[in-house]
Protein backbone atom coordinates (compact mmCIF):
# COMPACT_ATOMS: atom_id res chain seq x y z
CA UNK A 1 0.00 0.00 0.00
CA UNK A 2 1.03 3.58 -0.43
CA UNK A 3 2.05 6.14 1.73
CA UNK A 4 -0.02 9.01 1.81
CA UNK A 5 2.15 12.28 2.60
CA UNK A 6 1.36 15.60 3.39
CA UNK A 7 3.19 18.84 3.54
CA UNK A 8 1.89 21.42 5.27
CA UNK A 9 2.82 24.89 6.24
CA UNK A 10 0.84 27.80 7.94
CA UNK A 11 1.71 31.69 7.89
CA UNK A 12 -0.05 34.80 9.27
CA UNK A 13 0.47 38.47 8.19
CA UNK A 14 1.00 40.87 11.25
CA UNK A 15 1.11 37.56 14.11
CA UNK A 16 0.59 39.06 17.34
CA UNK A 17 -0.93 41.84 15.77
CA UNK A 18 -4.29 42.84 16.53
CA UNK A 19 -5.48 42.51 12.79
CA UNK A 20 -3.77 40.57 11.15
CA UNK A 21 -4.38 38.09 8.48
CA UNK A 22 -3.41 34.13 8.38
CA UNK A 23 -3.19 31.10 5.61
CA UNK A 24 -2.56 27.43 5.96
CA UNK A 25 -1.49 25.19 2.57
CA UNK A 26 -1.23 21.26 2.38
CA UNK A 27 -0.38 19.54 -0.22
CA UNK A 28 -1.75 15.70 -0.40
CA UNK A 29 0.54 13.01 -2.65
CA UNK A 30 -0.91 9.72 -2.53
CA UNK A 31 1.65 7.49 -5.36
CA UNK A 32 0.66 9.71 -8.90
CA UNK A 33 -1.80 11.85 -7.28
CA UNK A 34 -1.58 15.43 -5.99
CA UNK A 35 -3.91 17.75 -4.39
CA UNK A 36 -3.70 21.11 -3.11
CA UNK A 37 -5.90 23.40 -0.75
CA UNK A 38 -5.39 26.55 0.87
CA UNK A 39 -7.56 28.61 2.94
CA UNK A 40 -7.06 31.18 5.55
CA UNK A 41 -8.51 32.93 8.30
CA UNK A 42 -8.62 37.19 9.57
CA UNK A 43 -7.39 37.92 13.26
CA UNK A 44 -5.71 34.51 13.88
CA UNK A 45 -1.86 33.54 14.90
CA UNK A 46 0.77 31.59 12.75
CA UNK A 47 0.54 28.27 15.08
CA UNK A 48 -3.59 27.92 14.76
CA UNK A 49 -2.58 28.42 10.84
CA UNK A 50 -0.08 25.65 11.35
CA UNK A 51 -2.89 23.14 13.25
CA UNK A 52 -5.42 24.04 10.01
CA UNK A 53 -2.83 23.04 7.62
CA UNK A 54 -2.33 19.79 8.90
CA UNK A 55 -6.00 18.97 9.71
CA UNK A 56 -7.51 20.34 6.83
CA UNK A 57 -5.30 18.01 5.42
CA UNK A 58 -6.85 15.00 7.45
CA UNK A 59 -9.88 15.92 6.44
CA UNK A 60 -9.24 15.71 3.28
CA UNK A 61 -8.65 12.03 3.20
CA UNK A 62 -11.56 10.09 1.95
CA UNK A 63 -10.89 7.00 4.25
CA UNK A 64 -9.53 5.76 7.28
CA UNK A 65 -6.61 3.26 7.97
CA UNK A 66 -4.15 5.29 6.31
CA UNK A 67 -0.24 5.12 6.56
CA UNK A 68 0.10 9.16 6.66
CA UNK A 69 3.47 10.71 6.73
CA UNK A 70 3.46 14.35 7.72
CA UNK A 71 5.68 16.99 6.52
CA UNK A 72 6.04 20.33 7.87
CA UNK A 73 8.21 23.42 9.62
CA UNK A 74 6.30 24.11 12.35
CA UNK A 75 8.02 22.92 15.75
CA UNK A 76 4.88 23.36 17.75
CA UNK A 77 3.22 20.76 15.74
CA UNK A 78 5.85 18.75 15.29
CA UNK A 79 7.70 18.75 18.92
CA UNK A 80 3.87 18.15 20.31
CA UNK A 81 3.48 14.84 18.34
CA UNK A 82 7.67 13.63 18.33
CA UNK A 83 7.58 14.38 22.24
CA UNK A 84 3.97 13.33 23.53
CA UNK A 85 3.18 16.87 24.61
CA UNK A 86 -0.70 16.05 24.00
CA UNK A 87 -0.65 13.02 26.77
CA UNK A 88 0.49 15.21 29.63
CA UNK A 89 -2.45 17.41 28.30
CA UNK A 90 -4.75 15.23 28.35
CA UNK A 91 -3.69 13.26 31.89
CA UNK A 92 -3.53 17.38 33.36
CA UNK A 93 -7.10 18.33 32.19
CA UNK A 94 -5.96 20.29 29.05
CA UNK A 95 -3.13 22.20 31.12
CA UNK A 96 0.32 22.50 29.77
CA UNK A 97 3.68 21.80 32.08
CA UNK A 98 3.04 25.75 33.54
CA UNK A 99 -0.40 24.76 34.74
CA UNK A 100 -1.92 26.72 32.48
CA UNK A 101 -4.78 26.11 29.76
CA UNK A 102 -3.43 24.72 26.36
CA UNK A 103 -3.37 27.59 23.99
CA UNK A 104 -5.67 25.92 20.57
CA UNK A 105 -7.75 22.92 22.64
CA UNK A 106 -9.97 22.89 20.36
CA UNK A 107 -7.65 22.61 17.19
CA UNK A 108 -5.60 19.80 18.97
CA UNK A 109 -9.03 18.02 19.91
CA UNK A 110 -9.83 17.66 16.30
CA UNK A 111 -6.13 17.02 15.22
CA UNK A 112 -5.72 14.08 17.81
CA UNK A 113 -8.97 12.74 16.65
CA UNK A 114 -8.12 12.77 12.92
CA UNK A 115 -4.84 11.21 13.63
CA UNK A 116 -6.60 8.55 15.64
CA UNK A 117 -7.86 6.95 12.74
CA UNK A 118 -4.62 6.79 10.84
CA UNK A 119 -1.00 5.47 11.36
CA UNK A 120 1.07 8.59 11.42
CA UNK A 121 4.41 9.95 10.98
CA UNK A 122 5.85 13.27 11.89
CA UNK A 123 8.47 15.07 9.75
CA UNK A 124 10.24 18.27 10.52
CA UNK A 125 12.00 20.49 7.72
CA UNK A 126 13.24 23.23 7.75
CA UNK A 127 10.99 26.40 6.65
CA UNK A 128 12.00 28.70 4.07
CA UNK A 129 15.04 27.33 2.13
CA UNK A 130 15.47 28.81 -1.26
CA UNK A 131 16.99 25.89 -3.47
CA UNK A 132 17.59 28.09 -6.22
CA UNK A 133 20.31 30.42 -4.15
CA UNK A 134 21.58 27.95 -1.08
CA UNK A 135 25.22 26.85 -1.66
CA UNK A 136 25.88 23.41 -1.62
CA UNK A 137 27.43 23.48 1.86
CA UNK A 138 24.33 25.24 3.05
CA UNK A 139 22.35 22.64 1.76
CA UNK A 140 24.16 20.09 2.83
CA UNK A 141 24.41 21.37 6.48
CA UNK A 142 20.90 21.45 5.97
CA UNK A 143 20.03 17.97 4.82
CA UNK A 144 22.34 17.18 8.02
CA UNK A 145 19.95 18.45 10.10
CA UNK A 146 17.26 16.85 8.30
CA UNK A 147 18.38 13.83 8.87
CA UNK A 148 19.06 14.75 12.94
CA UNK A 149 15.42 15.17 13.05
CA UNK A 150 13.92 12.43 11.03
CA UNK A 151 16.48 9.70 10.69
CA UNK A 152 19.07 8.14 7.90
CA UNK A 153 16.21 6.82 5.66
CA UNK A 154 15.78 10.23 3.53
CA UNK A 155 18.92 10.52 0.74
CA UNK A 156 19.98 13.65 0.17
CA UNK A 157 17.41 14.00 -2.91
CA UNK A 158 14.27 13.17 -0.37
CA UNK A 159 15.44 16.04 1.32
CA UNK A 160 15.10 18.06 -1.73
CA UNK A 161 11.83 16.89 -3.00
CA UNK A 162 10.50 17.33 0.65
CA UNK A 163 11.89 20.89 0.84
CA UNK A 164 10.36 22.13 -2.31
CA UNK A 165 6.99 20.51 -1.27
CA UNK A 166 7.27 22.53 1.90
CA UNK A 167 7.76 25.50 -0.17
CA UNK A 168 4.96 25.01 -2.24
CA UNK A 169 2.39 24.83 1.16
CA UNK A 170 4.29 28.09 2.46
CA UNK A 171 3.22 29.59 -1.00
CA UNK A 172 -0.08 28.03 -0.92
CA UNK A 173 -0.86 29.76 2.76
CA UNK A 174 0.18 32.94 1.46
CA UNK A 175 -2.60 32.48 -1.21
CA UNK A 176 -4.58 32.07 1.81
CA UNK A 177 -3.72 35.06 3.35
CA UNK A 178 -4.41 36.71 0.18
CA UNK A 179 -7.78 35.48 0.07
CA UNK A 180 -8.65 36.72 3.01
CA UNK A 181 -7.03 40.13 2.81
CA UNK A 182 -9.52 41.13 -0.28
Amino acid sequence: MAVLKLYTDGACANNQEDVNFGGWGTILEYGEHVKELYGGEANTTNNRMELKAVIEGFKALKRDGLEVEVFSDSSYVMNCFRDKWYVGWQKNGWKNSKKQPVENRELWEELLALVGKHKVSFYRVKGHVNLNTATETALDKLYEKFVEWNGARFSYEDFLYVTERNNRADELANLGIDEVRE
